[in-house]
Order: structure tokens, then C-alpha cells, then sequence
């Protein structure tokens, strides 16, 4: 029996709110899919540490993270590899700052999305139930 290696990701379902409408980040990636902002931890990170990074990494943003909100996804991307992905909640700080990738080419593009269209545009069920989940915890949170 084949032992399975664990990977460890994580991100955040970032939003921000503008004339009192909730908008949600979504990338469009370069292998064609759409997706919420993640990534591996690198150097004993804390699933914080790597959520925050990543975020910036990925979008430029900078975010409040919330870890009072977390949903895990448990997936195998590949043969033998078992991978579970920690999101958390992320507010946008400054509204009119850009979001853009700097550091790679893995993010092609970046749009804020209102829920039902971010819902309707990701590609994986588990994305769809955790922006799902954040948005039920957003509303309640941001009291909208």
C-alpha cells in the first residue's frame, strides 16, 4: 500500500465592500481554471503566515485575515498526494488599491465579483461551498 503525501495549503475567501454591496476576489488561472487565492506554506509558516502571503503574493492586496472563519477542503491533485486546503476569510484594507500578480504567471487575471457571479464563475464544488460558507459568515459579520 502506497503511503500518501500530505500537503498543506492556504488562502482566504477576499472581499471588500463597496456602496454596501459585498464583492469577492476570484483568479483566473493560467491552467484554465477559477479559483479563490491559496497556496503551499513554505518554511514552517502558520496556516495565517502563509494565507497572508499568498494573498499578497497572488494579489498585491493588502488584507485583515480572520481566522474566526475556516473551512477546509481535503482533495488528491495528484496520485499519492493527499492535500488539505485551510481558507479563511480576508477583508480588503484599502478599496482602491489594484489587485494584480506580480510574482508569477500562475494568476492570469483578477476580478471582484458580486456573490452570485463569483459563485457561478469558480470552477470546483468545494470553491463553491466554501465562498458559500464565507459569504454566510460575512453577511452576519459585516452585518449587511
Amino acid at each position: 500500500m502506497q503511503t500518501m503525501k500530505q500537503e498543506i495549503s492556504a488562502g482566504a475567501v477576499i472581499y471588500k465592500i463597496e456602496n454596501n454591496k459585498i464583492l469577492y476576489l476570484i483568479e483566473y488561472m493560467s491552467l484554465g481554471h477559477i479559483s479563490l487565492a491559496k497556496g503551499h506554506l513554505e518554511n514552517n509558516e502558520s496556516l495565517s503566515e502563509g494565507a497572508i502571503r499568498e494573498i499578497k503574493e497572488e494579489t498585491s492586496l493588502d488584507v485583515l485575515l480572520d481566522i474566526n472563519f475556516e473551512h477546509i477542503i481535503t482533495y488528491s491533485p495528484y496520485e499519492g498526494i493527499i492535500k488539505d486546503v485551510h481558507y479563511f476569510v480576508a477583508k480588503v484594507i484599502d478599496n482602491s488599491a489594484l489587485a494584480i500578480d506580480k510574482h508569477d504567471n500562475e494568476v492570469i487575471k483578477i476580478k471582484f465579483k458580486e456573490y452570485r457571479d463569483a459563485i457561478n464563475l469558480l470552477t470546483y464544488e468545494s470553491d463553491k461551498e466554501t465562498l458559500f460558507l464565507a459569504n454566510k459568515y460575512i453577511i452576519n459579520k459585516e452585518g449587511l
